[in-house]
């Protein structure tokens, strides 16, 4: 591709785009009333994480990329929590449940290892 930028060649990053693209699976299946609600903050937490490793690896500063890392971790920790919230008010099955916390992991340890490299 022309012109591509160097995070996505990261597998964290293209791990990233794949929770996205699972919690706006997962989500579409949620109540109408909560289109505003826990919906959209699932999927804004989604977004911040690719959004917010691919900001901080274009920084010239460690100190820099390690704070856009350490974002992207806080959501993801966001999405644990709406994401067990969602489990418990039955808006997803326990399958789709794993299928994103398994993803979640997978996410985190690649994001500890560059982080603990950067560091």
């Amino acid at each position: 591709m022309l012109n591509e930028r160097p995070h996505k060649k990261l597998v964290l990053w293209q791990e990233a785009m794949e929770l996205v693209t699972l919690i706006y699976e997962v989500t579409k299946k949620f109540p109408k009333e909560e289109e505003f609600g826990l919906k959209s903050q699932l999927r804004r937490a989604a977004v911040s994480v690719p959004s917010n490793i691919s900001e901080g690896l274009t920084r010239r500063t460690k100190v820099s990329k390690i704070h856009f890392l350490n974002i992207a971790d806080g959501s993801m920790s966001e999405i644990d929590t709406q994401i067990e919230i969602a489990l418990r008010l039955e808006f997803i099955d326990k399958n789709d449940y794993e299928l994103v916390v398994n993803k979640l992991i997978t996410t985190q340890k690649l994001l500890s290892g560059l982080s603990r490299s950067l560091k």
